[in-house]
């Protein structure tokens, strides 16, 4: 259908999206989604929940300071209202968002939405080179930091990137200055539904960063979809440990609670402890974070009370069936797990409640359709490993990139994961595309030895990879962290090599065992496995 027109003077995003005829097939098939021509995801958000009567709700708890909607509202007005007046935003204009998680990022982001801006919002670990190349790639001018992270961004616009405002954040800081005299009330920019909210940079640090554009009205989207079928009841408190640059975490604590008018908290630092502790001190409800933070927060759960906990998310990579049913012995927990993709903005396949199978990531969340697909492109019969292919209401929009039609093909996001299909509709995870270990002719996927490793009672963590052989070219191997390193050894091996045999077909066996006292992840938890080949 054709784009509305746009309420931004800056056209450079809209501008830099694919060919129309490149992009997936959005669809609207439920109620839920079915949203107004203009549309202000920031506006739609905070205003609405003031005008359903949320307003003295608590939006956000945090170890310095509590807020509630009307709060929340009034600073992210105060802040538009700085970016229009005092920083010379033009609407459609980027503006780099960079900080933990904190209520001074949330702020940041609800009022750049609010003024008409594009929110990109960078992971807090990013260095220099990385800053640099979003900055260059999205034409930034503008930045909106968290002092103690400064650095990074300063030494960017040095190197005359393009950048060439930086205000900073925090207590005492320019942007706190200049709010403080600002009225509290601001008319949100008049944007399309189909105009450019955020560019969410996918992860990690090597080669070419993507940014993937996404509406205002994607944004209500994975609220209205995966959000809404968590079923969200007053009184929830949402927390977890995914950046807000990560859409996984943006859809869990800022866009979902607004949403339903619940409460998201703010752990004081990235962990798991944190976490834990975070959820001791204010009765967290629901949790999100990758199966990495579940098997860690099973060794702290001794230390910590967790008894408010009546659901988690789990996402960012495969949950295994084994950490499932450990956290749901531990805790009474059932998880919820889901795949998503930073192209997708959001989680498109799970289950909740009743409808959970432990080790299936799910079915299609309402609104999305998916299927298997072969070489061909053509759907292949259920129980057969193929490509995921997706569609609904989001998808994939790469700003200004040729990779845009290896993703996007015949109106599919294909999301380069491997999956089957049960008859009853399920579908069960297979590897990446990239992650299938092809080993004496056999087609072995990683995930499913490393399913099997997690079940022995004295592995904590594995990832399992292809690794070069001389005689065999390739041989399964297992990158395995013990719950007790002293026990690695020749004999703790054959133990786990004889564990698999017997859990999984033999042929699948790790043939090399490296005990690590610790696997490489990213900000998210991601296992980075790239790093393991090489």
């Amino acid at each position: 259908m054709p784009m509305a027109p746009s309420g931004y003077a800056d056209g450079f995003a809209r501008d830099s999206l694919p060919a129309e005829s490149d992009w997936p097939e959005f669809r609207f098939d439920t109620p839920a989604v079915d949203y107004p021509e203009r549309l202000n995801a920031a506006a739609e958000l905070l205003d609405g929940a003031i005008a359903k009567g949320w307003g003295d709700r608590i939006a956000v708890y945090s170890e310095a300071q509590t807020l509630t909607y009307a709060e929340l509202a009034a600073e992210a007005n105060r802040l538009a209202h700085v970016l229009v007046d005092d920083l010379d935003l033009v609407s459609g204009e980027r503006v780099l968002i960079h900080g933990p998680n904190s209520i001074d990022m949330m702020v940041a982001w609800y009022g750049v939405l609010k003024a008409g801006g594009i929110a990109v919002m960078t992971m807090p670990l990013l260095r220099e080179p990385e800053i640099t190349k979003i900055v260059q790639k999205a034409r930034i001018r503008l930045a909106l930091c968290a002092a103690p992270l400064k650095d990074a961004v300063e030494k960017s616009k040095a190197k005359s990137s393009g950048l060439e405002r930086i205000a900073l954040t925090g207590d005492g800081e320019e942007v706190a200055s200049l709010m403080a005299g600002k009225n509290d009330v601001f008319d949100a920019c008049d944007t399309a539904a189909d105009d450019i909210a955020l560019l969410a940079f996918t992860s990690g640090t090597t080669g070419e960063p993507k940014a993937c554009a996404h509406f205002h009205r994607s944004v209500l989207a994975m609220a209205d979809t995966f959000g809404a079928m968590l079923d969200p009841k007053e009184g929830d408190i949402y927390a977890g440990t995914p950046p807000f640059a990560f859409t996984f975490g943006l859809g869990a604590f800022v866009v979902f609670p607004a949403r339903a008018g619940i409460a998201v908290a703010l752990p004081p630092k990235p962990g798991f402890e944190a976490l834990c502790e975070t959820i001791q001190r204010f009765g967290v409800t629901h949790t999100f974070t990758a199966p990495t933070g579940y098997r860690a927060m099973l060794t702290l759960k001794d230390a910590y009370d967790l008894s408010s906990l009546r659901s988690g998310v789990s996402a960012g990579e495969h949950l295994p069936e084994a950490t499932w049913r450990a956290w749901k012995d531990a805790t009474g927990v059932r998880l919820v797990d889901g795949i998503g993709a930073t192209e997708m903005i959001h989680i498109f396949i799970s289950a909740a409640g009743r409808d959970i199978r432990p080790g299936a990531t799910g079915k299609a969340v309402p609104g999305y359709e998916a299927c298997v697909i072969g070489e061909d492109g053509e759907p292949v019969p259920d129980g057969e490993i193929g490509k995921l292919a997706v569609r609904g209401p989001t998808g994939c929009l790469y700003l200004a990139d040729d990779r845009q039609k290896t993703y996007v093909r015949n109106g599919w996001n294909i999301t380069g994961d491997l999956y089957r299909r049960d008859p009853d509709g399920y579908f069960w995870y297979v590897s990446r595309a990239d992650d299938l270990i092809v080993a004496s002719g056999y087609n072995i996927a990683g995930p499913e030895v490393e399913q099997a490793l997690l079940m022995h009672e004295a592995v904590a963590e594995c990832a399992v990879v292809g690794q070069a052989c001389d005689n065999r070219g390739t041989i399964v191997a297992a990158h395995v962290v013990l719950k007790q390193p002293l026990l690695a050894g020749e004999e703790m091996a054959k133990e786990l090599q004889d564990f698999v045999k017997l859990t999984i077909a033999p042929y699948k066996y790790p043939r090399a065992i490296h005990f690590t006292d610790a696997l490489p992840k990213t900000q998210t938890g991601k296992i980075q496995r790239f790093r393991l080949r090489t």
